[in-house]
């Protein structure tokens, strides 16, 4: 099979084409597979193909204020902010570096790592964090935070604080002002974004919107538990595992909570104990599942850091509830729009390539006996599970 891909990309990948891509998710999916496969295969096939991917992306960073846009066109070497806004996303301009830096590293041409350390580095300084809490949105003209007073660990602002520590990881623990910021956001979210539930007590992490806490949490927060035992791994405080452990419960909570087992988007906890009433609340409009990995992800790296068969175990039913209700009979699995109704969960026909490269993988390792595959000591995983490696390893 991997034969088989490898003549598709020698034949048919093609990148000079007049097509606009979102930098953020080429960079995580195509850059950062094609880097994680050449490390893999030893193939230097692939780092040909990713240097062209890499070389087409960097119009993007041609801004007044060296923040990136978020569009480019491959083949024209254009790029241009959404329709609607010169804003970038705060976690999309800064879950790219990863990639760049190692990119910059293999070829010894320093301007792809350049680029994307300059945005690290004017986030470090900018106003309008609150306690290391980042805004959602960054002005691509002046370089400043936009929409100022919303905080949150889901959509647009999850994978920053993942990237701070795992830059730090993947540069060999070196880099001061990464860690900080880690360890400042860490703190802000303990401050003003934990909360528990009713009635079993569950931690969460909430929202803030001008000084309001919201109990609601996407799916996509449960990157977390993961990412802070990572950082424990690597020494950082024994009580960012304590909170991890506390996490991964309350992800595993919004599964077992729900009829079909399997997660919704986003669900809204309760602060107040109400008769007949989970902790667990779903609003109609988020009762859909999209095969997302970041519970998944969290229970291998809680699996790998304790040992204990549980999070095997928690995987299991998970793996056992997504083929129940999503796995498609012809092949392939789908997105579904509503994880409450067992009977018909509502297939929508759509299997975001995540699922493959991300959620398969991650039960694939959560599974694997040996503890070795992709060892967490020589490798950091960027936020499409494609393990890169570490630069001086532990």
């Amino acid at each position: 099979e991997f034969e088989e891909a490898r003549k598709w990309v020698v034949n048919d990948l093609v990148f000079d084409k007049n097509v606009d891509v979102n930098l953020f998710e080429s960079t995580i999916r195509i850059l950062g597979g094609l880097l994680s496969t050449y490390h893999l295969s030893g193939d230097s096939l692939f780092l040909e193909k990713a240097k062209d991917i890499g070389n087409r992306l960097m119009p993007a960073f041609k801004t007044p204020s060296k923040i990136p846009y978020s569009d480019v066109n491959i083949g024209r070497g254009t790029a241009h902010p959404p329709r609607w806004t010169s804003d970038s996303t705060v976690a999309e301009v800064t879950s790219i570096q990863l990639e760049f830096r190692e990119l910059s590293r293999l070829t010894g041409d320093e301007k792809f790592q350049k680029a994307v350390d300059e945005v690290m580095k004017h986030v470090h300084t900018l106003s309008g964090k609150n306690d290391g809490l980042v805004p959602m949105f960054i002005n691509t003209n002046s370089g400043q935070f936009t929409h100022l007073g919303v905080y949150t660990l889901g959509a647009r602002a999850d994978s920053y604080y993942e990237y701070l520590l795992k830059q730090w990881i993947q540069g060999g623990k070196k880099e001061n002002e990464l860690l900080e910021d880690y360890m400042r956001a860490i703190e802000g979210v303990k401050k003003h974004l934990l909360q528990r539930s009713q009635p079993k007590k569950l931690t969460f992490v909430g929202e803030l919107a001008h000084g309001h806490f919201s109990a609601k949490m996407d799916h996509l927060v449960c990157f977390l538990p993961g990412t802070l035992a990572l950082g424990a791994h690597n020494g950082l405080t024994a009580d960012h595992m304590k909170l991890a452990e506390a996490l991964i419960e309350t992800c595993y909570q919004m599964y077992a909570q729900v009829e079909t087992g399997l997660s919704p988007e986003i669900v809204h906890f309760n602060l107040h104990a109400q008769k007949g009433h989970k902790d667990v609340e779903i609003k109609p409009a988020d009762r859909h599942n999209l095969l997302r990995p970041e519970t998944v992800e969290s229970l291998f790296y809680m699996y790998r850091f304790t040992g204990d068969k549980k999070y095997q175990d928690w995987g299991w039913e998970i793996l056992q509830n997504f083929n129940k209700y999503t796995r498609v009979p012809t092949g392939g699995y789908t997105s579904i729009n509503n994880v409450q109704n067992p009977s018909n969960p509502e297939p929508r026909d759509k299997m975001e390539s995540f699922f493959l490269g991300e959620t398969l993988k991650y039960m694939f390792l959560l599974f694997s006996d040996d503890i070795d595959l992709i060892n967490l000591d020589k490798y950091v995983f960027n936020t499409e599970a494609h393990p890169l490696p570490i630069w001086v390893p532990a």
